[in-house]
């Protein structure tokens, strides 16, 4: 049985994202590469400043200036629509969920979920070569499921390494532009939110990596993503709508907000 087999209907249905996400990248592959070549030199030049704030604040702001945006129709009406299903459904559940639920236990379901995704992790980092992450989070996935409670407990995460490392959340958008490949252009999926084309790639990629892809029947791996979703939400309500009160134009404050937010992934 070949593995779209395994996944299921939401296989079929990420290979159909997979190949809209490629060909939207072939479109925007010129505009890629020249925001590349840019973002490099600029980046080039910023040595010469010693790691300064000011001026790695400014390149990602430049990056986040120059996203390409051409499917903006397409994106705004998306924005609409998950803007209102955060408000009518996500927060409503998400609030009521946190009544009924104490945060401890909320805690507990967020660390099983965080401690699912280590394949994702620990692939993306030997894909960048940080062999030092790679193994660190072998040793926290083995601690956190045999010691934690099968990943409830995250208490490998407060051991320190025995040496400074970079990050180890890394995921395929984030090694794809680690290699050099551009943000190609803006996009908003429903649900989903927002992404780029690199990203969508990305994110398709590494549902192949996610162990809850492959339950199966499908609709049990969307009921168990939606959960993770519900209770992440739970943590993060009034954080979105902070960024919405205060930008004039909430579509292109979330854009760029998110653009900026992968950039700096990337550089870490």
């Amino acid at each position: 049985m070949n593995i779209l087999g395994r996944i299921g209907k939401g296989g079929a249905v990420s290979a159909l994202v997979l190949a809209l996400a490629i060909g939207l990248m072939a479109i925007s592959w010129t505009k890629a590469q020249a925001q590349t070549a840019q973002t490099q030199t600029s980046t080039k030049a910023g040595d010469e400043f010693n790691g300064d704030d000011e001026f790695l604040k400014s390149t990602k702001t430049d990056e986040a200036a120059k996203i390409s945006d051409p499917l903006e129709p397409w994106n705004r009406f998306w924005y609409e629509f998950n803007d209102k299903l955060y408000f009518y459904v996500m927060k409503p559940v998400a609030k009521g969920y946190k009544k009924i639920l104490p945060e401890r236990p909320r805690e507990w379901v967020q660390n099983f979920f965080h401690n699912l995704m280590f394949p994702v992790r620990f692939v993306n980092c030997m894909f960048q070569g940080k062999l030092f992450e790679a193994g660190t989070e072998v040793s926290r996935f083995i601690a956190n499921t045999a010691f934690g409670f099968g990943g409830l407990s995250r208490f490998a995460y407060d051991l320190k390494p025995v040496q400074p490392m970079g990050s180890t959340e890394e995921d395929l958008g984030q090694t794809l532009g680690a290699w050099g490949m551009g943000n190609g252009i803006y996009l908003v999926w429903p649900f989903l939110g927002p992404s780029t084309a690199r990203d969508t790639v990305g994110t398709v990629g590494d549902l192949f990596l996610d162990p809850i892809s492959y339950l199966n029947p499908w609709y049990y791996s969307v009921g168990a993503k939606s959960y993770d979703r519900i209770n992440d939400t739970s943590f993060r309500i009034g954080e979105y709508e902070t960024l919405k009160d205060g930008s004039l134009e909430p579509y292109v404050a979330m854009r760029d907000a998110y653009v900026r937010f992968r950039v700096k992934a990337v550089k870490e």
